[in-house]
């Protein structure tokens, strides 16, 4: 029994473009409180999209996957005990790019950033 050619690329070619196109870049994100005590509303903005968490106990880590579209900055907004909201701005991303990111909360209303991302392309 011989294949048509045509029946032959029908079947073959969508499997080829799912095997070459479809890699997804994701970045592996944690947000650490090393602060001493419980902070709320905390709000990580990235380029076209954010997402937030409610409360963070002390000592607690968060995880989150994000999908970076577009390319900025990053920020991180929480509100401390006393109420006061802080608002700290990290490094620039870009899409494409995956790997892993600490955002590291800290005493005295501070934040630090940890990225180990592949290069912007």
């Amino acid at each position: 029994m011989k294949l048509d050619a045509r029946v032959l690329t029908a079947v073959l070619l969508p499997v080829l473009a799912a095997a070459a196109g479809c890699h997804s870049y994701h970045v592996e994100t944690t947000v650490e409180n090393h602060t001493s005590e419980p902070i709320q509303l905390v709000e990580v903005d990235y380029p076209s999209a954010s997402f937030g968490i409610d409360k963070l106990a002390a000592g607690a880590t968060f995880h989150y996957r994000i999908q970076i579209r577009g390319s900025g900055p990053l920020k991180v907004a929480f509100t401390g005990k006393d109420g006061r909201q802080t608002v700290v701005e990290g490094p620039t991303v870009a899409e494409r790019q995956e790997g892993r990111l600490e955002i590291v909360l800290l005493p005295g209303n501070k934040a630090e950033f940890h990225p180990e991302l592949s290069p912007a392309p």
